[in-house]
């Protein structure tokens, strides 16, 4: 594969793409989302051009003018777009959310992989080139978990795991076997920050992925972020699925969390 297009959302994972697809000498072209897409990202792709949220057709124009057979998915779009009524969408997003049985994340996210296909292009795994960041098995930091946080993983585990499964979210915030917040639409930051203000310390985060993950879209990533937020948070544990979870800047991630006695774990 000698060319890729790349639909490109917030953080760092466009850019961990971008710089891995260069290193394999795969030309990437970038259809990035204004607000959401680093201005930088024009530095680690070979042509990039910004969308409105609603610019369905002319991202697949884009694509097709530039010859893109191949696309990627990277990084979140803000979710608070869905319901911005500021927010205009174009006759081909139109008609895609018109056919919609319901607005869950693998339900768009599908939909517009259909809308690819019939516009001649495939969507790629998400992981695609990355499979050397995908979390290994074990306890990646200095600190274990302990036995009361150990417990609240394995619970947690299987809420996170029917809540996949649901497609509500991928991420559980717990406390003493209690649920103190369940992800849904606005993403992990948010739910952990939203879980620690109930526990007030000591929460555990748990990030699985779904039980059917389609590995094309919504793939559980963790990042520096993550490891701050939970931090602010006071949230002393870490739990995600070993080989399903890119861990965005790993080394970043253990330093903060070593620094913070934050424990992550992959089990």
């Amino acid at each position: 594969m000698k060319q890729l297009g790349l639909i490109a959302g917030n953080g760092r994972f466009p850019f961990l793409f971008a710089q891995k697809a260069r290193s394999q000498n795969v030309k990437v072209i970038a259809a990035a989302v204004r607000g959401d897409t680093s201005f930088f990202l024009r530095f680690a792709v070979d042509k990039i051009v910004w969308f409105k949220v609603g610019e369905l057709q002319n991202l697949f124009s884009f694509f097709r003018e530039n010859g893109v057979k191949d696309v990627i998915m990277a990084g979140q779009v803000n979710p608070d777009n869905l319901f911005d009524k500021n927010v205009q969408l174009d006759e081909q997003w139109q008609r895609l959310f018109n056919a919609l049985k319901d607005r869950k994340t693998d339900t768009i996210f599908s939909a517009v992989a259909d809308r690819l296909k019939a516009e001649g292009m495939g969507l790629v795994d998400s992981t695609f080139l990355l499979q050397e960041y995908l979390a290994p098995k074990g306890t990646l930091t200095k600190r274990g978990p302990t036995l009361g946080e150990l417990a609240d993983i394995d619970f947690g585990k299987e809420i996170a795991k029917l809540m996949g499964g649901l497609d509500v979210g991928q991420t559980v915030v717990v406390k003493d076997r209690a649920i103190v917040a369940i992800e849904a639409m606005e993403g992990t930051d948010r739910a952990i920050a939203r879980g620690g203000a109930i526990a007030q310390s000591g929460a555990v985060v748990v990030k699985m992925s779904k039980p059917n993950q389609d590995l094309r879209f919504d793939v559980p990533v963790i990042g520096p972020r993550t490891i701050q937020t939970m931090r602010r948070s006071r949230a002393h544990c870490l739990a995600v699925e070993a080989g399903k979870t890119l861990m965005i800047d790993l080394e970043k991630c253990l330093k903060l969390a070593n620094k913070s006695n934050i424990c992550i774990v992959a089990a």
